[in-house]
C-alpha cells in the first residue's frame, strides 16, 4: 500500500497544468456494426482520454474484448480488428492518466463472469469510499486483478445474492458513493447509471432501433444518432428488446453537474442543458468582460481552451480579437518527455507568439482556468519577449482552491496556486501586468444558474468553494483526504 501511494504521489507531481477528466464512455444496443460505431463514438470522445481505449461486444452467446494503449484511431482503424469484436451490442471506454500504473489490465471496459452471467463495465468518475469497500471485499475473500476502483463495482455486482442482474447492479450501486457514470453490458441488456447528484455526465441517443449511451452528445453526432435526453441524476436506464426502461432507486437529490464540463471538459459542440459548451463558454467570457476594469488594444485567447471565452469577451466590449498565440496541434506527449533539454523548451513546443499581432500592443490574455500557473508564467513571458507592451491576464472561472475526488485529475491543495497565494502574489508569479478571475456569481449567471436562488439547481463547484456534495467516507483529516485522492485516481487506470 505504501508503495502504491508513493507511485501515485509521483503522478501528482508530474501533473499536467490543465485539469484532466479521466475518461469517456460509450455504449450501443442492437446495431449491426456495433464495434465500428463504438469506435467512432470513442473517437469523438478522444478529448476525454488519450492513453488507452477498449471495446467489449456481445453476440448473443459470447463476449469479445480488445484493449489497447494509445488513441482510438491508431487501434480500432482496421476492419480485421473490428471483425474480432462480433455482436450487435457493445460498450467502449477512453482512458486518461498521467504516469504510473499504466498497464493493459487497467484499461477498461472491465469484464467479469458472475452467477447471473457475464457483465462488462465502463466507468467515468471516482468512488469516494473505494478504500473502505476494497478493504472489506478483500477481507471477505475477493481477489483484485487491477488497481482501479471500477473493479470494486464489478466485485460488488458479482458478490450480490440477488437473482436478476439488474437487481445485482442496484445492490452494488447502493454501496458506492462519489461521482460516476457507468455504461454496462449484460447478456440481454445495455445499462446506464448516473450518480445521485449527476456529477458525471451521461446522455441517451437513438439510431434507428438502436439506443446509444455516451458521455457527450458529440459522440451521438458522429454516428448520426439523435439526442434524446440526459440520463437523470440517480437514474438507472436499461435497454432490453429495443425498449428503454428506467428506475430511480435512490432518494431524490438536487442535481449538481460538474461545473468544469461547462468550463473546459466537454467538447465545444456538445450540448449541456440545451446549449452547446461553446455557447456557455462565450457567456463566461461575456460575464468576465462585464467585470473588466482594464483598457487594452486586443483580446488574445490561450488556444484552444480560451478561444470561446475570449471571443465572448471581445464581442461584449467590441474589442479586436486576435490570434496572438499559435498552437502546434501535432505535439504528442511522448515527444516532450525524452530529455531535460527538450522539456526545458516547455510551452514553446505547443504554443508560439504571433509577433505581428501583438507587437507594441496592450493585451488582455484570456484562458478558461489557472491551476498551478507554470504554463501561464511561460506564456506571459513569451508574449513580452515577442514585443507585447502590457499583458493583462483574465481567467473565465473563479480561483481553483480545492482538489477533486470525483474523477478529475487535480493537484493536491498545496499545489493549487490560488489555495496558497493572494491574487497579487499569483499575478507577480506569472509575470502579468494585472490578473483577474471571474466571480462566482458571474460564473453562475453565465451558465444560467442563480446561486442565490435556491429554486435553481446548483453546480458541483467545490473547486472554488470547497462545497463537496459527496464527502469522502475514508476522510480522516487532511492527510487522509490526500491519500484518498491519490488512491481514487486509480478509477480509470
Amino acid at each position: 500500500m505504501k508503495k502504491h501511494i508513493k507511485t501515485l504521489k509521483k503522478r501528482l507531481r508530474s501533473f499536467n497544468p490543465k485539469l484532466k477528466e479521466e475518461c469517456g464512455v460509450f455504449g450501443i444496443s442492437n446495431a449491426k456494426d456495433a464495434s465500428a460505431l463504438t469506435a467512432l463514438g470513442l473517437h469523438a470522445l478522444q478529448h476525454r482520454g488519450q492513453e488507452g481505449c477498449g471495446i467489449v461486444t456481445f453476440n448473443g452467446e459470447q463476449y469479445f474484448s480488445e484493449k489497447r494503449f494509445g488513441l482510438v484511431g491508431d487501434n480500432f482503424n482496421k476492419e480485421k480488428i473490428l471483425k474480432k469484436l462480433r455482436g450487435n451490442y457493445a460498450i467502449g471506454h477512453n482512458r486518461y492518466s498521467t504516469t504510473g500504473e499504466n498497464t493493459l489490465r487497467n484499461i477498461q471496459p472491465f469484464f467479469a463472469d458472475t452467477n447471473a452471467g457475464g457483465i462488462g463495465v465502463a466507468h467515468n468518475g471516482n468512488l469516494t469510499n473505494s478504500i473502505s469497500l476494497r478493504k472489506k471485499l478483500v477481507e471477505d475473500g475477493a481477489i483484485f486483478y487491477t488497481t482501479s476502483d471500477t473493479e470494486t463495482i464489478v466485485q460488488l455486482i458479482a458478490k450480490s445474492r440477488r437473482v436478476k442482474t439488474i437487481d445485482k447492479i442496484v445492490d452494488a450501486i447502493f454501496q458506492i458513493q462519489g461521482g460516476y457514470a457507468l455504461v454496462m453490458l449484460t447478456q440481454n441488456s445495455l445499462i446506464g447509471v448516473r450518480d445521485p447528484f449527476g456529477i458525471r455526465p451521461l446522455v441517451i441517443g437513438k439510431l434507428k432501433n438502436s439506443y446509444v449511451l455516451a458521455s457527450e452528445t458529440c459522440a451521438l453526432d458522429i454516428i448520426g444518432a439523435k439526442f434524446i435526453r440526459e440520463v437523470e441524476n440517480g437514474e438507472i436506464v436499461f435497454i432490453e428488446n429495443d425498449e428503454l426502461k428506467s428506475i430511480k432507486p435512490f432518494p431524490i437529490k438536487k442535481v449538481r453537474p460538474c461545473v468544469f464540463e461547462y468550463i473546459y471538459f466537454a467538447r465545444p459542440d456538445s450540448i449541456l442543458d440545451g446549449k452547446t459548451a461553446y455557447e456557455h463558454r462565450k457567456s463566461l467570457g461575456g460575464e468576465l468582460a462585464k467585470e473588466n476594469d482594464i483598457d487594452a488594444n486586443i483580446v488574445v485567447p490561450v488556444p484552444d481552451s480560451g478561444n470561446a471565452a475570449a471571443l465572448g469577451f471581445a464581442q461584449y466590449l467590441k474589442m479586436d480579437f486576435e490570434l496572438g498565440l499559435v498552437r502546434n496541434h501535432y505535439v504528442g506527449r511522448t515527444f516532450i518527455e525524452p530529455s531535460q533539454k527538450i522539456r526545458s523548451l516547455g510551452v514553446k513546443l505547443k504554443l508560439n507568439a504571433n509577433q505581428s499581432a501583438i507587437k507594441d500592443k496592450k493585451i488582455i490574455l484570456i484562458d478558461d482556468s489557472l491551476v498551478r500557473g507554470t504554463t501561464s508564467h511561460k506564456i506571459v513571458k513569451m508574449l513580452y519577449d515577442a514585443g507585447a507592451k502590457e499583458v493583462h491576464v483574465r481567467i473565465a472561472c473563479p480561483e481553483i482552491r480545492y482538489p477533486d475526488f470525483y474523477g478529475v485529475d487535480t493537484p493536491t491543495k498545496k499545489e493549487l496556486l490560488a489555495a496558497n497565494k493572494t491574487n497579487k502574489e499569483i499575478c507577480d508569479y506569472i509575470g502579468a501586468k494585472s490578473l483577474k478571475f471571474l466571480s462566482l456569481d458571474g460564473m453562475y449567471r453565465a451558465i444560467g444558474f442563480d446561486k442565490r436562488n435556491e429554486s435553481y439547481p446548483q453546480l458541483t463547484d467545490h473547486y472554488f468553494t470547497g462545497d463537496y456534495p459527496v464527502k469522502p467516507i475514508d476522510e480522516l483529516g487532511d492527510n487522509k483526504i490526500t491519500q484518498l485522492s491519490l488512491l481514487s485516481t486509480g478509477s480509470n487506470n
